[in-house]
């Protein structure tokens, strides 16, 4: 916290010590409220003024150094799930488990918007993506939530990557939740393979993990028992990700309790697999994504 301790801050937003005595920025505008871990970027909250929260975190998540956030919105990169090579590193890359820099904070009308930074270091050097780089991402809290990653390639060769906003929504019942925008999109089940693009929204009865690819459509999630519509908006994403992790796999992580997977879907905004992005020395490749809530 110390790096950002120097900054000018707006009467909007207060450093303080989170849970686990993790650095944390706590925003309270006046188009609404959000809490972002300094560790990852990682916003753990996010509610517009008047409203119950958007953002899902479990109750049984760890923290503490070298383990990363359950819920929230994780920063994935520079690889998605599980290294291709590297059994050894982290799922998801280093990005969620390296502390970021604040390094601005500002209120533009009733908006608040943080930027944060990370660069590689001696340890993602070491890493299994030892590449010079340097990311960008601006939260801007408010009625909508608004989240811009901007990867720029400080090296001399091309790299090769992938990243995706890992967003757990709040929902009151997943068996009453639908994920619609996606129709007519091919998609691989992470559990059976690829498949047919379907005509209907997604709707939840088990484990659902499926990958749309050369998809850059915009998504709603109805949350039927509430009546709540979210709207996901992305820009420079090719990829969306629809996961929940049903009751054996909720059962079977440390960190998920067993009956939370009823209250939360994931649908990720993503360049993944197929659709990693490779930039040119010098090169930027901004991927971004609005939360609005009806």
């Amino acid at each position: 916290m110390s790096a950002a301790t120097s900054l000018e801050l707006p009467s909007s937003v207060e450093l303080g010590m989170g849970e686990g005595g993790l650095s944390v920025a706590r925003v309270a505008g006046p188009g609404g409220t959000a809490e972002v871990y300094l560790r990852g970027a990682h916003v753990s909250s996010w509610a517009p003024a008047g409203s119950t929260p958007v953002i899902w975190m479990s109750e049984q998540s760890e923290y503490a150094p070298g383990i990363p956030l359950r819920g929230g919105v994780p920063i994935c990169f520079p690889w998605f799930a599980g290294h291709p090579t590297d059994a050894t590193a982290p799922s998801h890359g280093f990005a969620r488990l390296a502390d970021w820099q604040l390094v601005a904070a500002r209120e533009v009308g009733a908006d608040v918007e943080l930027d944060l930074r990370l660069t590689d270091s001696e340890a993602t050097r070491a890493s299994a993506w030892p590449h010079r780089f340097e990311a960008r991402y601006t939260i801007t809290v408010g009625a909508e939530l608004a989240l811009s990653l901007t990867v720029t390639n400080r090296d001399a060769e091309p790299v090769t990557f992938e990243e995706a906003l890992h967003t757990y929504l709040a929902v009151a019942d997943i068996r009453q939740t639908e994920v619609g925008g996606l129709e007519g999109a091919l998609f691989t089940d992470r559990l059976s393979g690829p498949q047919p693009a379907e005509s209907e929204p997604v709707r939840f009865s088990g484990e659902t993990d499926r990958i749309y690819q050369a998809s850059t459509a915009d998504t709603t999630v109805t949350d039927a028992a509430t009546g709540r519509v979210f709207s996901i908006n992305k820009q420079g994403s090719a990829s969306t990700v629809v996961w929940n992790p049903w009751i054996e796999k909720a059962a079977a992580m440390a960190d998920f309790g067993d009956d939370e997977y009823t209250g939360m879907v994931c649908v990720e905004t993503c360049n993944i697999r197929d659709d990693a992005i490779t930039l040119a020395p010098g090169a930027s490749h901004e991927m971004s994504v609005r939360y609005t809530v009806a």
